[in-house]
């Protein structure tokens, strides 16, 4: 195991690094502190070649200026929160609207726009860099002083586990994930990667991608991933509920027991033969297509980025969730600690 620190750039004069976290295998992952941010993530495909599989930028600067949310850590309320306003325990809370009228990745400078405190670990079996955070009372609007603590580990069997832990001295509200753009083939489209989610229903959404409330079946329509599907197969059906996220942008509910650690997702990309597998804690995720990338956008080593050239899978509590009594809590009160934990595992075939 190797862990290796460099300077990053710096925010309004505060220095901002660049941790590498490597395995025996050449499997490594490059995270910086500004915004957690999983800039690269270097694996093998069934040739033994590295490729980097995540979408990103060269240069701080350019998360600073143009980032969609590539690689970061969400929070404190990942996905969107209809009207930007929450009532918890009577007392009714206003968040920004940033996403039409909506509130979205928890405001105008959420946790994907913070610098974290920093510390690394390495041992035999892991290269660990831990992140903490003290968003304050009233930061973006929430209530509560909440202290987050967010492990990056990356092991030998080739996998990065990303553990989530919280506390707040008064009642709020917290949905933390992270956003990496995956493109498992290390550059153009990833309409033929091949997917897999351990999910028979998915929250249904409205115009503004607001779920419903309601709990619809996957099964038989675009929707339904519970074989191994080509991304790009249905991803422009004449289905409502597709052409609303103009492709993939839904809440799949997951097949486990909420805290139970098991398999969300799997996806292959065939010519290449590398295999994405995801494990977590939470009862969603969130699969999303890249469908608002701008066109041509100018990424890392020469790469340009267009529409579907990444997919994301956010582990996560569903959309909306302080608004819809039936959705999983997301209430993390001060005798409680949030604790959710997701892995990204690869390998080949």
């Amino acid at each position: 195991m190797d862990l290796r620190q460099q300077p990053f750039g710096t925010v309004n004069g505060v220095p901002v690094n660049l941790y590498t976290l490597s395995n025996d295998n050449g499997l490594s992952a490059g995270i910086t502190n500004y915004g957690g941010i999983i800039v690269s993530l270097l694996a093998p495909n069934r040739d033994g070649q590295l490729g980097d599989v995540v979408l990103g930028f060269d240069s701080l600067e350019d998360y600073l200026q143009k980032n969609p949310f590539f690689g970061c850590l969400v929070g404190r309320y990942a996905n969107r929160i209809a009207g930007g306003s929450f009532t918890l325990n009577g007392v009714g809370y206003t968040l920004a609207q940033n996403n039409g009228p909506n509130h979205l990745h928890g405001g105008l400078k959420g946790f994907d726009k913070v610098i974290w405190q920093a510390e690394t670990e390495s041992s035999d079996n892991a290269a660990s860099l831990r992140l903490h955070y003290l968003s304050r009372d009233g930061e973006e609007g929430y209530p509560g002083n909440l202290s987050v603590n967010v492990v990056y580990a990356l092991s030998n069997d080739n996998a990065l586990k990303i553990d989530y832990q919280a506390t707040t001295d008064q009642a709020t509200i917290l949905n933390l994930t992270n956003h990496t753009y995956f493109n498992l083939a290390g550059r153009g489209d990833i309409l033929g990667h091949v997917m897999t989610l351990n999910a028979e229903q998915f929250t249904p959404v409205d115009a503004a991608l607001i779920p419903t409330g309601e709990l619809r079946s996957a099964r038989g329509t675009p929707m339904d991933f519970t074989r191994p599907t080509p991304i790009g197969d249905r991803i422009n059906a004449p289905d409502e509920q597709v052409s609303l996220g103009r492709g993939y942008d839904h809440n799949w509910i997951l097949n486990n027991p909420e805290g139970s650690l098991t398999l969300a997702a799997r996806v292959t990309e065939p010519a290449g033969g590398r295999v994405l597998e995801v494990l977590t804690t939470q009862p969603g995720v969130q699969f999303y297509t890249g469908n608002m990338l701008p066109d041509r956008l100018a990424g890392k080593q020469g790469q340009t980025y267009s529409k579907r050239s990444g997919f994301c899978l956010e582990t996560q509590h569903f959309p909306d969730s302080p608004n819809q009594p039936d959705f999983p809590s997301v209430v993390l009160q001060p005798e409680d600690t949030y604790h959710q934990t997701t892995i990204f595992k690869f390998s080949v075939e």
